[in-house]
């Protein structure tokens, strides 16, 4: 007979798997306060309540022999084991239907798992989900009042909530994570610490505060030679994010195109990707427009979009394509490639959903949909309510545009 506290995750999981509660193994020389005392592992079990509990499962006495199965732990360690581009629709269902039926678990393992589902969503593009995640880790992580396992949950939650467009909560997610790492001493690897600070410069942008984006970028770029590749390369697109919001698109491309140099695909072929998108979707934002680069750009990754990496590169790439093919005048294509998009649109980011709706509300208005006007004009509206300046100045340029 197993000794506690392993009895009880015993008792409890052979309760759970016949579907009865507690009430129901109740009788007879089991009350309800022994049952409960003996599930949480305070009581010790004696040989005539575990018969007793045998014969009301209708299991072998010497089931309670056998140490309880850990789903919780398998499901981490096998997702864990996975690289991102194994991650999965599959990967995330085992973690929820883990958690789901370990409400008692460690606390710890509980923190691994949520972790291990909000990596897995990422992967598969949704951010919505991957936010519901984050934001349980974190309430997880301040019951458990742990600074490293605070800081560790915070950082991929800035990240989560600039990709939904929520500059306040990315903003406010990085502060917390300098604040913590710095009050209790945590230590921080440099990648991470950088690209904290790259969300943080985001976020600033996002919401209108330019000149402190801009320092920031200019500090990390700034720092001692030796973060070569991706990190270089991030720090170049952060930076070449910040001059577009300014409204300096030239200066913009440049920062894109070294961010580019900086990186070879072996390096990181995810990232390869990213980049060429973003070079193709600001070429098309730029005046004059770059329509010759942008089409070079979608060319070079095409193939290895549609073999490599998440879903939401492909729609990414067909929304990119879409767009592309409107400002060459070939409506009919754009709109059928914005067809094949709209799938995936929930998988872009806040700020490509909006100009895939924009990009559809223009398409309508010059097919004769008199509406389309209205709808175009709500769009503008709410995205005025995001504080996204940039963005909201963009959508009433393209209504207007598309409205002539």
């Amino acid at each position: 007979m197993l000794e506690q506290p392993a009895f009880g995750r015993r008792l409890r999981q052979l309760r759970q798997q016949r579907g009865k509660s507690q009430v129901e193994l109740t009788g007879p020389g089991m009350s309800a306060t022994y049952l409960s005392r003996l599930e949480s592992g305070s009581r010790r079990p004696t040989e005539r309540s575990v018969a007793y509990l045998a014969e009301r499962l209708g299991v072998p006495a010497e089931s309670f022999a056998q140490q309880p199965e850990d789903s919780l732990t398998d499901a981490v360690a096998s997702v864990a084991a996975l690289s991102d581009r194994e991650l999965g629709a599959e990967a995330a269902s085992i973690l929820v239907e883990a958690l789901a039926a370990a409400d008692d678990a460690d606390p710890l393992m509980r923190w691994h798992a949520l972790a291990q589902l909000a990596r897995c969503q990422e992967a598969l593009g949704d951010f919505s989900g991957q936010r519901e995640a984050l934001e349980r880790l974190n309430e997880l992580s301040d019951e458990l009042d742990r600074p490293a396992l605070q800081v560790r949950a915070r950082l991929p939650l800035a990240r989560c909530a600039r990709n939904l467009g929520d500059a306040k909560a990315a903003r406010t997610a990085v502060r917390q994570v300098l604040a913590t790492s710095e009050e209790h001493g945590v230590r921080v690897p440099a990648s991470d610490l950088v690209r904290s600070k790259l969300v943080l410069a985001s976020a600033e942008a996002e919401l209108g505060d330019l000149a402190e984006a801009a320092r920031i970028v200019d500090e990390l770029r700034d720092a001692p030679e030796g973060a070569g590749g991706a990190l270089c390369a991030e720090v170049l697109w952060t930076a070449a994010t910040v001059s577009s919001r300014q409204g300096n698109h030239a200066r913009a491309f440049a920062f894109l195109l070294d961010a580019l140099g900086a990186l070879d695909s072996r390096d990181d072929l995810l990232l390869w990707i990213r980049l060429r998108l973003a070079a193709a979707s600001l070429s098309m934002q730029s005046v004059p427009l770059r329509l010759a680069e942008a089409e070079s750009f979608l060319d070079s990754v095409e193939p290895l979009v549609k073999v490599t990496g998440p879903l939401r590169h492909w729609h990414e790439l067909l929304f990119l394509k879409a767009k592309l093919a409107y400002h060459q005048g070939d409506l009919d294509r754009a709109a059928e490639l914005t067809v094949q998009a709209e799938g995936g649109v929930q998988l872009l980011t806040y700020r490509d959903q909006m100009r895939f709706k924009v990009l559809c509300g223009v398409l309508d208005l010059k097919a004769g949909d008199q509406d389309a006007s209205r709808r175009l004009r709500e769009l503008a509206a709410e995205v005025e309510t995001v504080n996204m300046p940039d963005l909201a100045a963009e959508v009433w340029r393209t209504v207007a545009e598309g409205s002539l």
